[in-house]
C-alpha cells in the first residue's frame, strides 16, 4: 500500500491525499459505507457504485466469521468475488463487536472467549485467529486485534486494557509475517490507538503504535458515548504523535459534523452507521441541516429531498412521497433515504477534499459546522 500526502490545509490539520492499494486508488480525506455482513443496507452494488461512489467499503470480521462463515468465503475466492465490489475493502478486527457484548464475553490475554448472538454457540478470537479470518476475508486493509474499553473507563483498566492490545498487536504482526495473501493481491495492516479519554495513556499508545512502521494507523476506542470534545481532544492528541507519511483512520466516527472537525484534526479515513442506520429511521442530512422526513410537516411538501441532486434520488423523489412511504412502512422509503445520506456523507468529504487542495478548507468547514447544526 502506498500513500501520498498531496496537501495541508493552512489554516488547520486537514490533509489531502491518495492511498493506492491492489484494488485501485482511495481518495482522501474517505468516508466508508458500512457493509457489515457483505452487504451495504438496503443498497444494490450497482447503485452503491454508481451513485454513492466510494473508493472504499468496510466490512465486519466478527459477523462475517459468524456468517456466512470464513470456509464459505475463501470457497467463494474471498469476500471481493462473494459480494461482487471489485474496489477496496477495509476490515474492522472484532475488538468493537466483543466490546458491545459485554454479557456475553471473557477476556484474557490469549484472547477473548465469547458468546455467538446468534445461537449462543462460544467462540475465541485471538491475535492470530483474527490474522487469519481476515486473510480469509481478503480485505485490502486489516485491522490489528484490540480491546476498545467502554466510556466511562477506570484509569487502571484503560492503562492495563491498552498495553494488552499493544502486546496483541505484537502478535498480530508476528504471525501475519507467516502468512501469504490467499487471492493474489496484498493485504496491509493497520495498529490501532487505544488508551480510552486519557491523554497520558492516548500519547503513550501512539508512540508504541507509530513505532511499529506500519503503512497506516488507526484509532478506536472513541465515539463509545464521550462527549464530542473529549473525542476532539483525544485524536487532536493522537495525530501529534502518528507520523504525517502515512494515513490515518478514526474508527465508528460519526456524525458529518464530527467527521469535519476531525479531518480537521488531520484524520484521513472515517466510517460509521449512522447514515446508513439513521436513514432507517427517517432522518436525513443535508448540507442545511437534518431532517426527519416521519415529521407532519413534509407530508405536502412536494420539492424535492435535496436540490443540490448528489444522488438520483435527490432529486426523482419528493420530501411528502419519502413521508408516505415511512408512514406505511414501505422498504422503498428506506432504501431511498439510505442512499441519500450515504451519497451525502460522500458529497461531504469529497468537497472537503476539494476546499483542502483549494486552500480555504476552514472557512468551508466552518460555514458548514454552522449550516449543519439545526434541525429542519
Amino acid at each position: 500500500m502506498k500513500f501520498d500526502l498531496l496537501r495541508t490545509d493552512a489554516g488547520s490539520k486537514a490533509r489531502a491525499g491518495t492511498i493506492t492499494t491492489d484494488h485501485g486508488k482511495i481518495e482522501t480525506p474517505i468516508f466508508m459505507p458500512v457493509g457489515t455482513v457483505a452487504s451495504v443496507k438496503g443498497v444494490h452494488q450497482r447503485e452503491l457504485k454508481e451513485e454513492i461512489n466510494p473508493d472504499i467499503i468496510l466490512g465486519n470480521t466478527y459477523h462475517l466469521y459468524l456468517r456466512p462463515k470464513t470456509e464459505i468465503l475463501e470457497k467463494a475466492g474471498g469476500l471481493h468475488k462473494f459480494m461482487n465490489w471489485d474496489r477496496n475493502i477495509l476490515t474492522d478486527s472484532g475488538g468493537y463487536q466483543v466490546y458491545s457484548l459485554s454479557a456475553r464475553r471473557k477476556i484474557k490475554e490469549e484472547g477473548v472467549k465469547f458468546k455467538s448472538h446468534i445461537d449462543g454457540s462460544y467462540h475465541v478470537f485471538t491475535p492470530e485467529n483474527v490474522m487469519e479470518i481476515q486473510r480469509a476475508i481478503g480485505a485490502d486493509i486489516i485491522m490489528a486485534f484490540d480491546e476498545c474499553t467502554p466510556y466511562p473507563c477506570d484509569y487502571k483498566y484503560a492503562k492495563r486494557s491498552m498495553h494488552m492490545t499493544h502486546r496483541w498487536l505484537d502478535r498480530c504482526v508476528s504471525h501475519l509475517d507467516k502468512l501469504d495473501p490467499l487471492y493474489g493481491f496484498n493485504q496491509t495492516l493497520f495498529p490501532i490507538v487505544q488508551g480510552s479519554t486519557y491523554k497520558d495513556l492516548r500519547k503513550q499508545s501512539a508512540e508504541y503504535i507509530a513505532s511499529v512502521g506500519a503503512d497506516g494507523n488507526a484509532i478506536g476506542g472513541l465515539s463509545v458515548g464521550e462527549p464530542a470534545e473529549e473525542m476532539y481532544a483525544m485524536t487532536e492528541v493522537v495525530t501529534e504523535i502518528l507520523p504525517e507519511d502515512k494515513p490515518r483512520y478514526l474508527m465508528g466516527v460519526g456524525t458529518p459534523i464530527n467527521i469535519l472537525e476531525n479531518i480537521a484534526l488531520g484524520i484521513d479515513m472515517f466510517d460509521c452507521v449512522m447514515p446508513t442506520r439513521n436513514a432507517r429511521n427517517g432522518m436525513l442530512f443535508t448540507a442545511h441541516g437534518t431532517i426527519n422526513i416521519k415529521n407532519k410537516k413534509w407530508e405536502d411538501d412536494f420539492s424535492v429531498i435535496d436540490e443540490m441532486g448528489i444522488t438520483f434520488v435527490d432529486t426523482e423523489y419528493s420530501k411528502a412521497y419519502v413521508r408516505h412511504l415511512f408512514s406505511v412502512n414501505e422498504l422503498l422509503g428506506k432504501q431511498i433515504a439510505t442512499i441519500h445520506n450515504l451519497g451525502f456523507y460522500m458529497w461531504l468529504v469529497r468537497e472537503a477534499r476539494k476546499h483542502i487542495l483549494a486552500g480555504d478548507f476552514s472557512t468551508w468547514k466552518n460555514m458548514m459546522v454552522k449550516q449543519m447544526d439545526k434541525r429542519l
